[in-house]
């Protein structure tokens, strides 16, 4: 029996006991839906899991999903993918919500904050520790309903044009950073600057950014980066997870049968691990690359620099909590689990691979 087959006929256990993805005996009508993102078409990572996931649906739906996937700019602009499904012009997007801190201060939390949850732990939030019906309520608030869709793991520092040595190389330079990272990066004087992914390359090019963050080697490698920047710190502290989301349209979610809405759960869910999994078994090769074959030169910011952006992500954090009651109500549900989560995992997983590296010389 193929995979496909199996899931169809075996289901999937979902939170309220097995549901089954087997298509219902009565013949349903092929519905055609749109998905848009904020990624570019056939960029290796975030541009494939994108792609990877539309096409999954339809698959698993045996075609009565049919969704018709547009990468960034190809129907809409990188950052107007929210607007398009919230009108209902458009039925999903594929992207990271803390672009949208603009419109909710706590969208923040579901892709990442600084010092926040890596994502193992945050995946055990959203899926079992209620961190999905906090989603639900900001969400739900623009007429959406989001689900979590892949993730890159810790994402690296960012490429800079010179060396930080202490907190204040940081002042002055003009830095390309989302999220609530880039109001830690601007309490420490940096000039911080929005562009989707598509247009970094070109600004630090043509010195219009004196340095940017992506993601981690395996997309920052295929955007050419090490041409325009020498120097790749590892890691940073603004997006200790990198959640990405499925943001649907409510109105359009709750017309789907419960087949339908469990087939979209499926394919999330499975993509959700396969985008992270693929960024953890691809980024050592293309570290390699970078500093091997391009010259990049690997650094860490000192203890100093780590303090301040911890000094300032507090600021941030308190002054992005006052901005809503629902904002607070999510900061302490998320600061709760995240200090029992990252308690187990210091005593647990983190010791273990402390010493898992020391011992073999990792």
């Amino acid at each position: 029996m193929d995979r496909r087959s199996f899931l169809k006929n075996a289901g999937l256990a979902g939170t309220g006991g097995a549901t089954l993805l087997a298509a219902p005996a009565v013949a349903q009508e092929r519905k055609e839906f749109t998905i848009v993102s904020s990624f570019p078409r056939d960029f290796p990572g975030l541009g494939m899991s994108a792609q990877r996931l539309s096409k999954r649906i339809t698959e698993l739906s045996d075609g009565r999903l049919q969704a018709t996937y547009y990468a960034a700019g190809e129907r809409v602009g990188a950052f107007d993918v929210f607007d398009e499904v919230a009108s209902g012009n458009a039925q999903a997007y594929i992207s990271a919500d803390y672009y949208w801190v603009g419109k909710d201060p706590a969208f923040a939390y579901f892709t990442s904050v600084p010092f926040g949850m890596t994502m193992p732990e945050w995946n055990a939030w959203i899926k079992f520790k209620g961190g999905q019906e906090l989603w639900d309520k900001v969400s739900g608030n623009f007429d959406l309903k989001a689900l979590p869709c892949g993730g890159t793991g810790t994402q690296m520092g960012g490429w800079f044009n010179v060396e930080i040595e202490s907190v204040d190389d940081l002042k002055g330079l003009k830095m390309r950073i989302p999220g609530l990272g880039s109001s830690v990066m601007s309490k420490l004087g940096v000039s911080v600057v929005s562009l989707p992914g598509g247009q970094i390359y070109e600004n630090l090019v043509a010195g219009a950014i004196d340095a940017a963050e992506w993601v981690g080697p395996y997309n920052d490698y295929f955007m050419k980066f090490y041409e325009a920047a020498k120097y790749y710190y590892m890691a940073g502290m603004h997006e200790p997870g990198g959640g990405n989301s499925f943001g649907m349209n409510k109105v359009w979610w709750t017309s789907l049968t419960e087949w339908e809405r469990t087939v979209i759960e499926a394919a999330c869910m499975e993509e959700n691990a396969a985008m992270n999994e693929e960024f953890l078994a691809n980024n050592g090769i293309y570290l390699k690359k970078l500093v091997e074959d391009h010259g990049t030169q690997l650094r860490q910011f000192n203890d100093e620099t780590w303090d301040a952006f911890g000094e300032a992500a507090i600021e941030v954090i308190e002054e992005n909590r006052g901005q809503s009651a629902l904002t607070a109500e999510i900061d302490d549900h998320y600061r709760a689990a995240l200090a029992e989560l990252g308690q187990f995992r210091k005593g647990a997983e983190i010791t273990y691979s402390n010493q898992r590296n020391r011992v073999l010389g990792l």
